[in-house]
């Protein structure tokens, strides 16, 4: 097939999971045979076109606008690239024919929708998290409003919709109001080769790293809604318990300097590292923790739970979202309700003071990485691409297993807004 595909962020421009989904999705597909153009945002030093592991990689330049992509500007920075992105597609797309325009996310929603017309083929949207659920049930300012408003947009053009979890199908559905019958579960993937890191490099972070004592890690965008602020509260007590214990904070964002005071309010900094974002030197940092930590207070998957069972490291992870379909408690990992310091630190300290069953845990997660493989993941994709075109999907093959008989769980505030039907048309 020919697909093309839109992102904010592609390889070297990464900001978070979404750059690594994509680009993890678009090699898969060319891999599997299949001509793969993506269209995405052009960054310094790189190429503005080129064919690299088998994909046709697309950078739109920026037009000479200054809109900074913060805060009251966000929106109009967004729009100007989706110019250019959507005029970048139109260029290569003259006197060529693609089957389906695969869009990722609302950052990408106008020129998806666009191309969808203009080329007169099907589109396919993936929801990889929206605004509502991110701020646990409210939209609080106009700019969260206008960017639900986008999503359901976006979700509710689109021929196909693509949640990467039971959960996140629940949530598409009644917070963005699209039928489950156009919406298919596709979860992420991980490439285990890339997380198997070199003995020498794992002792090189250790030693940048840890101390005297175990080491505890995290790796994400520093926002509220990842929970990092429940592991520095929780720090206290696992310190006391295992003298020596450090944390390695892998991942930037706005929250970065609020977590920095809180650590020096608690007098904890000589045992917390803000590592930064570390790109290809994240794996390395992983496979040096003792064990990892996803405290996330809203999380639509959890990829890096994934990662982290890849690099031969034990979970524990928030009981919330799309992590409790990744995470089986006891099982591949350990896991704490959300917002619960103490109880993470306790699973955190079983991890540590019993490694028989940690090093059982990272086999049965190993055991549990074959059904994320990438090429099982883009063999789905291409079934929703061929279903979308043909009409015909077989929605049963497409999940890795069978569907909760129920609803996932929510939280109470995103229940109490599915129940009061918040979907704002893209007229408001």
């Amino acid at each position: 097939m020919r697909v093309l595909l839109l992102s904010w962020e592609y390889p070297p421009l990464m900001v978070g999971g979404l750059g690594r989904h994509v680009h993890a999705l678009s090699t898969a597909l060319a891999e599997a045979g299949q001509q793969v153009t993506v269209v995405t945002r052009h960054v310094p030093d790189a190429p503005p076109e080129e064919l690299v592991d088998g994909v046709h990689v697309v950078r739109a330049p920026e037009d000479p606008l200054r809109f900074p992509a913060t805060g009251s500007t966000l929106l109009a920075h967004v729009m100007s690239a989706n110019h250019t992105m959507t005029r970048a597609a139109l260029r290569i797309a003259d006197g060529a024919r693609y089957d389906v325009v695969h869009a990722h996310d609302w950052l990408v929603a106008h020129s998806a929708i666009t191309l969808r017309e203009k080329l007169d083929v099907p589109l396919v949207a993936t929801i990889h998290a929206t605004e509502i659920g991110r701020h646990q049930g409210w939209l609080p300012e106009d700019l969260n409003r206008a960017i639900h408003s986008v999503e359901c947009w976006l979700a509710n053009q689109a021929d196909r919709v693509v949640a990467c979890s039971h959960y996140m199908r629940w949530e598409i559905s009644r917070l963005l109001g699209v039928p489950n019958q156009r919406i298919d579960v596709v979860v992420n993937g991980v490439d285990r080769e890339l997380w198997r890191v070199a003995p020498a490099s794992v002792a090189a972070a250790r030693l940048r790293y840890a101390g005297s004592g175990p080491l505890i890690g995290f790796a994400g965008r520093l926002v509220y809604e990842k929970g990092v602020q429940d592991i520095v509260a929780a720090l206290p007590r696992l310190r006391a318990a295992h003298p020596g214990l450090r944390l390695v904070v892998a991942g930037d964002g706005p929250h970065r300097g609020e977590l920095q005071e809180h650590v020096d309010r608690l007098r904890l900094r000589p045992a917390v590292s803000f590592a930064g974002f570390l790109g290809d030197d994240l794996p390395a940092v992983i496979a040096a923790t003792d064990v990892m930590i996803v405290p996330s207070i809203y999380e639509p998957f959890g990829m890096i739970a994934l990662e982290a069972v890849a690099a031969g490291v034990p979970v524990v992870a928030a009981d919330t979202g799309g992590l409790k379909e990744v995470v089986e408690p006891g099982h591949t990992g350990m896991t704490f309700p959300v917002g619960d310091p103490d109880a993470m630190a306790r699973a955190v300290s079983r991890l540590l003071r019993d490694q028989t069953v940690a090093r059982r845990i990272v086999k049965a997660g190993n055991r549990m990485l074959d059904r994320y493989s990438w090429d099982v993941i883009a063999e789905r994709t291409l079934r929703v691409y061929r279903g979308t075109v043909t009409g015909e999907l077989d929605l049963a093959s497409l999940t890795h297993r069978p569907a909760p008989e129920s609803a996932p769980a929510a939280t109470p505030a995103l229940a109490a807004a599915a129940e009061q039907t918040v979907v704002l048309s893209a007229t408001g």
